[in-house]
């Protein structure tokens, strides 16, 4: 039988497409995972603000011990764990939106966007699209919310 025919390559393009389709899903569960696992430490984090900021220098280090190999957990990123918890109270809002999209594009959004309703578009069409996070920056710096939510609604944003 020869390996060039289309029945076969039918076949190579179907399996081809579903290892391409597991290594996405494979990627997005990951994504939830550490996002979830981030907001629960900020969340730990914000029990214990009252310990002062030499907790967080604290963990930072401790976790450095524990998993020397591991990065993620500086000081400045358990303070936007700690941000991210407070930014999304709700912990089933985080698992369905903000766990669609990457650690990146989050830190982007807490850092440009206070409005909660802005954040959450810009969530959306990021899980949506698959922006990068540089089209997302762009996307937030040329206004697009502005442009197309506002617009529709008939906002002026003069």
């Amino acid at each position: 039988m020869l390996m060039n025919n289309n029945e076969y390559i039918e076949i190579i393009e179907t399996i081809k497409g579903e290892i391409r389709g597991a290594q996405y899903k494979a990627a997005l569960s990951v994504n939830r995972e550490l996002i979830m696992l981030y907001y629960h430490i900020g969340t730990v984090i914000n029990e214990h603000k009252t310990w002062g900021s030499k907790f967080i220098e604290n963990l930072a280090a401790d976790i450095r011990i524990a998993f020397p190999n591991v990065k993620g957990y500086s000081v400045r990123n358990l303070k936007y764990m700690a941000k991210l918890a407070n930014t999304y109270p709700d912990e089933e809002f985080v698992q369905q939106a903000v766990a669609q999209i990457p650690w990146g594009h989050n830190i982007v959004l807490m850092d440009k966007i206070a409005n909660p309703e802005e954040r959450k578009w810009y969530i959306e069409k990021s899980a949506q699209n698959g922006w990068s996070r540089n089209v997302l920056v762009h996307q937030i710096e040329s206004g697009l919310y502005q442009r197309q939510v506002l617009h529709f609604w008939g906002i002026s944003i003069i």
